[in-house]
């Protein structure tokens, strides 16, 4: 059930497999294998949803962030060790439940035309040390793309082939590390065959989505996804 609303929404707008399995998986799924699986299920369903990224894919807007992520992620990775996790991830929850909704009831967005492909990197960039501190690599850039303006194709290429990066080189520090265990392994064979159809379901709906449409959609999620951080950090932290 995790992984097949999960790959719907991913399918939909390319991004939030984690935030939607997570709200299934926490009852269910051993911490320990959840990240793994996450990982995987958001590496598989951007993969299903390339398909969808024709109109938006031009590269020349998608590698600087894709180059700056990469960058950003070593550096997430050190400050781990030096920042606690639980007050970052209580302070990016804030910063969304407060900013999104504020730039989904706006009538007009700000529109940021000046930097060029720099700033681009500079997004990508920071969504690689907040990938690497706390896993929340998505935020940064999607906001960005947002504010940039631009459509909800080329919104969606950023965002997919960005995440898809992320997740690749994840997964392939999880498999250096021996992280992926048997039993995850088993359950990644559970979580395909689940996500697929609704994941090609949601890329579909995709296309009947107005800009605007998808522009709500997207904050909506993150303002979501904020709440969700802060109802799981916030706890702890007290």
């Amino acid at each position: 059930m995790g992984a097949a609303a999960a790959g719907f929404v991913q399918g939909l707008t390319g991004f939030a497999f984690g935030l939607v399995a997570m709200a299934i998986w926490a009852w269910t799924v051993d911490p320990v294998l959840a990240g793994p699986l996450v990982v995987f299920g958001s590496l598989v369903g951007q993969v299903i949803g390339l398909g969808s990224l024709r109109p938006g894919l031009d590269w020349r807007c998608i590698l600087p962030f894709v180059a700056g992520g990469l960058l950003g992620v070593p550096l997430g990775v050190l400050l781990l060790g030096r920042i606690d996790p639980l007050g970052f991830r209580l302070a990016v929850g804030l910063l969304l439940v407060l900013w999104c909704p504020a730039m989904l009831f706006a009538q007009d967005l700000p529109r940021i035309t000046r930097g060029g492909r720099l700033a681009d990197a500079g997004a990508g960039w920071a969504g690689g040390v907040m990938g690497g501190l706390g896993g929340l690599s998505g935020p940064a850039p999607i906001l960005w793309v947002t504010l940039r303006g631009w459509d909800r194709h080329a919104q969606r290429a950023v965002i997919q082939v960005f995440n898809l990066a992320m997740h690749a080189t994840t997964m392939a520090a999880y498999l250096a590390t021996g992280t992926v265990s048997a039993e995850a392994a088993r359950l990644f064979a559970v979580v395909l065959p689940a996500m697929l159809v609704p994941s090609l379901l949601g890329a579909r709906l995709f296309h009947r989505f107005s800009d605007a449409g998808f522009r709500r959609v997207v904050l909506g999620l993150l303002a979501i996804s904020g709440a969700v951080l802060i109802a799981t950090t916030l706890p702890k932290l007290l």
